[in-house]
């Protein structure tokens, strides 16, 4: 059951986050809602569908390398994203702040957000799927630094229909979410270690 809440609450930060600053200020920071807006410039097929369909092929991914315990997690957390963010992106509700701010409050929120699901061993079927893949595979490949990457792979594709500003917008906010979220994964790691010696002894 405490899973289940931190799956909800972090795609609730998630998902409205992306909705209300992310989107409306053209932020391209590597996710599925920033792979839906370069698709969506490109076949004008709409960031709602074509982010549905983006999660769909990612929890395929999820099913087949990671398993079926997150897999059901990850489609608990994929469905409540899409509540959140389809929910959020369809009210007639706009948040009235300059890019900086924007920005700040996007990371932190993402970040904790990324934090709650990934804690709770669920993905945000996200770019997340394939970093926590490679670290399975290989532990030394750090989640965080591995979404970080990724998301950078995603800004490069969506250089030529955003330009320079979105990219530049974007590369900051990854970076900054990417380094909270490490922090935050760091600290679980120690307290898990701690935690764990402390039950030897």
């Amino acid at each position: 059951m405490k899973d289940v809440i931190k799956i909800i609450l972090g795609n609730i930060f998630i998902g409205c986050s992306y909705a209300y600053l992310v989107v409306p200020h053209e932020i391209i920071n590597g996710g599925v809602t920033s792979l839906a807006m370069i698709c969506n410039a490109l076949s004008g097929a709409g960031v709602n569908n074509l982010a549905n369909l983006i999660t769909i092929l990612l929890l395929l991914v999820c099913l087949i390398f990671l398993g079926k315990g997150y897999f059901f997690k990850s489609i608990l957390s994929s469905i409540c994203y899409l509540i959140f963010f389809n929910l959020s992106y369809s009210l007639p509700i706009s948040i009235h702040l300059t890019i900086i701010p924007s920005i700040i409050l996007a990371t932190v929120f993402i970040a904790l957000g990324y934090y709650l699901c990934i804690s709770a061993n669920s993905t945000t079927v996200g770019v997340d799927v394939i970093a926590i893949i490679l670290h399975q595979r290989n532990k030394k490949i750090d989640i965080a630094i591995a979404i970080r990457m990724l998301n950078y792979l995603v800004l490069l594709l969506g250089f030529t229909i955003f330009g320079w500003t979105s990219i530049i917008k974007g590369g900051i906010f990854t970076f900054i979410y990417s380094y909270i979220l490490k922090k935050l994964l760091t600290r679980k790691s120690a307290a898990v270690i701690e935690k764990g010696l402390a039950v030897n002894n």
